[in-house]
């Protein structure tokens, strides 16, 4: 979890890597990275210098290593924000996740559509999906509740065990998005998204 406040800058280039389920021994069934309402993600990727997040042992230098059949290796991105979403009393949790004050999404009675849940730009998402609980497997990208002022361009999910991007309510755009080769929908959304999208491909 990136908790309430913080903030997390990642510079072009850089690679996130989440554990496999069977190594961790928290207790856990799954990596995954949470940035929860009023926390903020700055993922400044370049087209030369992307920011990869992938499994732990995925070795970026052999195409071999890695197919397109390797899914569930680890979670994935889960933002959290504080825009209207269609459910009752305005505010829900991530299904798999405990619910606590860290996992709720929506802005309850008094939303803030332009919510700034801070910027992904040229990130690749591979090989997640594992699940968090039994059937309730991780999208690549999970946008709960996520507000206009957060910006998401270029974006590419592959081989997810689950959907590549789902939004769950929000106003978020998302220009230039890529989902290939995950094991259900590339592009899913529910809770009354109204958010915008320009030049998607799956």
């Amino acid at each position: 979890f990136l908790e309430e406040g913080g903030v997390l800058n990642i510079e072009a280039g850089v690679v996130i890597r989440g554990q496999e389920a069977n190594l961790i021994t928290s207790g856990d069934n799954t990596s995954g990275l949470i940035i929860a309402q009023g926390a903020q993600i700055f993922a400044n990727g370049t087209a030369a210098d992307p920011i990869i997040f992938t499994a732990a042992d995925d070795d970026l230098n052999d195409p071999e290593d890695f197919l397109v059949q390797d899914r569930g290796e680890w979670g994935g991105l889960i933002i959290l924000g504080n825009a209207t979403i269609a459910r009752p009393g305005g505010v829900d949790n991530i299904e798999g996740i405990t619910v606590e004050p860290r996992t709720a999404f929506g802005g309850g009675a008094t939303p803030d559509d332009n919510d700034n849940s801070g910027r992904l730009k040229y990130v690749s998402i591979r090989h997640g999906g594992a699940a968090l609980a039994p059937g309730d497997e991780i999208n690549g990208l999970t946008l709960g509740g996520v507000g206009s002022g957060t910006e998401i361009d270029y974006v590419e999910v592959i081989a997810n065990l689950d959907d590549g991007i789902e939004w769950f309510g929000g106003t978020v755009d998302v220009k230039h998005a890529i989902v290939a080769a995950c094991g259900d929908d590339s592009f899913d959304y529910d809770f009354g998204y109204r958010g915008r999208g320009q030049f998607w491909f799956s």
